[in-house]
């Protein structure tokens, strides 16, 4: 979650001003502004990766939904939020053209923890992206700790404060947002 703020606009940063400003790196609107996301790094980065390349086969197999990398942006019209940048993600909503950004928050998402994620900081910090999440329509939100025991915890837009915890040798899932898939834990470390 570590961050650093690039343009601030009186009247709030607009999508046109993330991709303007933000260029390929990865980056929210947040409380109106551009917000950019350091880069992470290798197990956080390949945990993410193996999640994306989980959801790509499952997309595939149900042909449902889109599954997501990171750094797509899916755009939200929340006061203090106008989009989200997760390390992965699910969605179901209209496509769009070839060059544009998502108009609505993906179905499921996926925060991978980097080095710096740690801390009463950075829980609250990633407490109120879930609830922007949640506020914005996305159904499931997955808090993956790759340091920790409880390596999944899924949180839903029905219980947000009773997260469902996952750890390895189990098999997790993203119900009610994606039916159907599942991932083994333990292939977030391969």
């Amino acid at each position: 979650m570590h961050q650093r703020v690039l343009e601030k606009r009186p009247s709030g940063a607009t999508m046109e001003d993330l991709f303007r400003i933000a260029g390929k790196r990865k980056a929210e609107i947040i409380n109106g502004e551009v917000v950019i996301f350091l880069a992470t790094g290798h197990l956080p980065g390949r945990a993410a990766d193996n999640i994306f390349m989980s959801l790509r086969d499952f997309e595939r197999r149900s042909g449902i939904g889109v599954a997501m990398g990171d750094n797509r942006a899916f755009q939200c019209r929340l006061p203090n939020r106008g989009s989200f940048s997760p390390d992965a993600a699910y969605y179901t909503g209209p496509i769009p053209n070839e060059m544009g950004w998502y108009p609505e928050p993906p179905t499921f998402a996926v925060e991978v923890r980097s080095e710096n994620d740690y801390g009463p900081s950075a829980e609250q910090e990633m407490a109120a992206k879930r609830a922007d999440y949640f506020a914005a329509g996305t159904r499931v939100v997955w808090d993956v700790d790759l340091l920790g025991e409880e390596v999944v915890r899924k949180f839903s837009a029905d219980e947000p404060e009773s997260p469902v915890v996952f750890r390895r040798g189990e098999i997790a899932d993203a119900e009610p947002a994606v039916p159907g898939w599942t991932m083994p834990v333990d292939e977030l470390f391969s």
